[in-house]
């Protein structure tokens, strides 16, 4: 009957022998001697209670009964080896693999930067970069397929176990064509004004929770709803659909900075209903080494261009590590 107990050098041994196919041969195999080799199979089959092996063969033959241990004994070393690889970020410093999640705009202006200086101060840590709008972050995030994300705090996390550490805050800005009646009007734009022309904005206009960005926000705060007549998640198509007339962009200042552009008028709205970002992780599940540490060179790193100190107790966040 095998036991708890049971030497897992014992199916190293017995495995040896299955290979090679004799004794001899899996005592050179596995660094043994042969008479340590027969010690260990002749343990195991103590332990199992039936013969492993019909030694009346050349080359030795498994029974039955043996076969199908063979095929358990490589299962646990298998098991065992992963375990070891599982531990080995914890050793020696930070290593292996993380997934960052991120959003178009900050996967442009601020993660370049980022991965480079990793490389050059942590060499063994490799980052997978998944790129998702906004709202499907979470999901990402709660079901692991990333480790980290990035995201603007509003929407607020769909799930609980999401907190986050504050980056930056950016403004929001209006983009239009540099004819449009807009052009005539001092800075900061109001909302009233802007209002009044067909509005491209981030997002999606089927998504229902669209309506919680900062923008709608914005809009909400000085007594109008917007309805945009076009919404998308790339910064560089919300461009080129004011470049094509389609309406007047209203956006985060980082879409604005990692987009080209020319011909387009970029100008200040009122208001203080800026975007804030924060690096999110999912406190149900551990974190390794590895994600600890680009977690903490995500919270060190520098702002991007434009870019202001986040607000303080915008959200209930909880600190990295």
């Amino acid at each position: 009957m095998l036991r708890t107990d049971t030497r897992l050098e014992w199916f190293v041994s017995f495995l040896g022998v299955v290979d090679t196919g004799s004794f001899v041969a899996a005592a050179e195999a596995t660094h043994r001697s042969q008479p340590r080799v027969s010690m260990h199979v002749a343990a195991l089959e103590r332990e199992v209670g039936l013969p492993l092996f019909d030694r009346r063969k050349r080359p030795v033959e498994l029974t039955g009964a043996g076969a199908v241990l063979a095929m358990h004994a490589r299962a646990v070393l298998r098991e065992f080896e992963a375990a070891e690889a599982a531990m080995a970020p914890w050793r020696g410093g930070a290593r292996g693999l993380v997934t960052l999640g991120c959003y178009p705009s900050a996967s442009a202006a601020f993660v370049p930067a980022l991965l480079r200086d990793l490389s050059r101060t942590s060499p063994d840590v490799k980052v997978v970069l998944v790129e998702r709008a906004t709202l499907e972050l979470d999901h990402a995030l709660t079901t692991g397929e990333v480790d980290i994300c990035l995201r603007p705090m509003s929407p607020p996390p769909t799930a609980p176990s999401m907190v986050g550490h504050p980056l930056w805050r950016e403004p929001l800005v209006v983009l239009h064509p540099p004819d449009h009646q807009l052009a005539e009007l001092p800075e900061p734009l109001t909302v009233a004004a802007v209002a009044t022309h067909p509005l491209i904005s981030i997002g999606r206009l089927d998504d229902a929770q669209s309506a919680e960005f900062e923008v709608y926000r914005l809009f909400r705060e000085h007594n109008f709803e917007l309805e945009p007549v076009q919404a998308t998640n790339q910064p560089q198509t919300l461009v080129e659909l004011i470049r094509a007339g389609l309406g007047v962009g209203v956006t985060n200042w980082l879409a604005v900075h990692i987009a080209d552009t020319e011909g387009v008028w970029i100008r200040r709205i009122e208001g203080n209903c800026g975007r804030q970002v924060a690096a999110y992780r999912d406190m149900s599940r551990p974190m390794n080494p590895a994600a600890r540490s680009l977690l903490q060179r995500i919270v060190q790193a520098p702002r991007p261009p434009g870019t202001q100190p986040p607000q303080s107790g915008a959200e209930t966040v909880a600190a990295p590590g």
